[in-house]
């Protein structure tokens, strides 16, 4: 990078990270800096590269954090940029295959080219089609030196974040740099191709097969899989493939992922789906597999349950258990909230569009709500998003609420286990019913003896320390403001007596606050 270069980017990323904040914080201006325009912020991404390409499609997630205006322009943000300069591509070939590469043919020219790497076509001496993913040159540095400059900077803004936004944060920038680290090792997408395709052997949906002895952490060798785009919908219509069924086929998949297996791919986007002839469906790029713990899944489970119910407080109390709604959310305020998306998502009369504007609308109104984004959440979101993406693009009135949570709730049973059948679920409840009373005989005398010990969650245990410091705060400003006027009282003075009764009455009063 060149000595100018470098000021530049940093200077890039600091405006990038600067709009976030601002934006999240809806300020006009932060260190009499303006955010960047929506357009202003695309382009600083597509500059950036690498990490922040991939940043910026997670953000475009987050309808709490940014207008409709940004998130129109953070979503057209698509992993495409220019193939490695030659000198690059012949380094990078020698780095992944040595002197004696094993193919018969090899095709220079990249069919897709991406911040991480590039895909060519070749042949194997077998005569096989392949297709190799090489990594760009430099890739893996380069997203390191990015994740430390991107933590470095948000030190600056961090502190100005109420506690709530701060976690969210958070949680994206450490699931993102985790995710984007294991992505720039294609060993890491061999291991997770591999572990898929074990794991869904029994699914319609196909995945390419990988070739291991000719892979390693520089490139990725598997087959050649053929297909038209899920949204290209000229090409599906000519071969007669009717969407709604495709992607009726991709939710199902998907919520057999995230719901029954726990084990998803994380990223969705149309140029990872191939349609083959006959409607199945191809899944490509596993640089981003996510698991998610049983815990999550059963949270999950809970809300889509209590959506499809219109159980609202229970929705809400799902929504804690997640995370993604504060402890100290004011009950009220968010059934309010559930209520009004609810109800304009289940209104079939209402057009995509009409939809999104009266739900950015909602949203707007409720800004303040203390949402938060768990680690375990964050690519939920964006594969959910991304799915439903492709729906209201191509099918007139889709959204979530209407068109999947009804098909959540016909894989419920699946997903909580109950396709083990009614029998074995009673035998495993009644074989665990003598420990669960012991353990209920144990809770009773540790209660008689004093020794019961009760385990509080981390999020309990946040929100306490937040009331205990709204509480506290005034009554130390006070504490303060009485030990001032006491040393005002013994200085020698015109003054003095006035402002020692001044002070004393404003730290009384601030203490009277904060206890009343």
């Amino acid at each position: 990078m060149s000595p100018l270069a470098a000021p530049r980017r940093l200077w890039l990323a600091f405006r990038f990270l600067h709009t976030v904040f601002v934006l999240v914080r809806r300020k006009d201006s932060f260190l009499f800096l303006a955010p960047l325009p929506p357009q202003g912020l695309k382009d600083a991404v597509l500059t950036l590269g690498v990490c922040f390409i991939k940043l910026g499609q997670v953000l475009a997630t987050r309808a709490d954090f940014f207008t409709e205006d940004y998130l129109s322009q953070l979503r057209a943000i698509h992993d495409e940029v220019a193939p490695m300069p030659e000198a690059d591509f012949t380094a990078a070939y020698a780095l992944a295959f040595g002197d004696t590469p094993p193919f018969a043919e090899f095709d220079p020219i990249p069919l897709a080219s991406a911040s991480i790497g590039q895909v060519h076509a070749a042949v194997l001496p077998d005569g096989t089609k392949v297709a190799v993913k090489l990594r760009r040159l430099g890739v893996a540095k380069r997203v390191r030196a990015d994740i430390a400059l991107v933590r470095a900077m948000l030190g600056v803004f961090t502190p100005f974040f109420s506690s709530a936004t701060k976690n969210s944060v958070e949680a994206v920038l450490a699931e993102f740099s985790a995710m984007i680290v294991k992505e720039a090792d294609l060993s890491v997408e061999l291991a997770n191709l591999g572990k898929f395709t074990e794991a869904y052997s029994h699914s319609p949906v196909r995945f390419p097969t990988p070739f291991p002895e000719l892979s390693n952490a520089h490139a990725l060798v598997m087959s050649f899989e053929t297909g038209w785009r899920i949204d290209d919908k000229a090409a599906l219509a000519a071969a007669a493939i009717p969407f709604p069924t495709v992607l009726y086929a991709l939710i199902d998949f998907y919520i057999e992922q995230m719901l029954v297996r726990g084990y998803f791919h994380a990223d969705p986007h149309p140029g990872n789906i191939l349609v083959r002839e006959g409607g199945g469906l191809t899944l490509l790029d596993f640089g981003m597999v996510k698991r998610l713990p049983a815990d999550t899944r059963v949270a999950m489970i809970e809300v889509a349950k209590s959506a499809h119910d219109r159980d609202y407080e229970g929705f809400i109390a799902a929504c804690k258990r997640l995370g993604i709604v504060a402890a100290g959310a004011d009950p009220t305020e968010m059934m309010e909230f559930a209520e009004r998306m609810f109800d304009i998502f289940g209104d079939a009369s209402l057009t995509a569009a009409s939809m999104q504007e009266l739900a950015f609308s909602v949203l707007a109104s409720m800004k303040d709500l203390p949402f938060k984004v768990p680690q375990d959440v964050v690519y939920v979101m964006r594969a959910s998003t991304l799915i439903e993406g492709l729906g209201t693009c191509s099918i007139e009135n889709f959204n979530g609420v209407k068109d999947i949570l009804p098909r959540l709730r016909h894989n419920m049973s699946r997903a909580l286990g109950a396709e083990a059948g009614l029998f074995p679920t009673l035998r495993s409840e009644l074989t665990s019913l003598p420990l669960t009373l012991r353990r209920a005989k144990t809770v009773l005398n540790d209660l008689s003896e004093s020794n019961l010990r009760v385990k509080v969650s981390p999020e309990t245990l946040e929100y306490v320390g937040q009331r205990l410091g709204q509480r506290l705060r005034p009554v130390a400003t006070g504490l303060l403001l009485l030990a001032a006027a006491f040393l005002a009282a013994l200085t020698a003075g015109e003054y003095a007596g006035p402002l020692a009764w001044g002070l004393f009455g404003l730290g009384a009063l601030r203490v009277w606050t904060g206890l009343k």
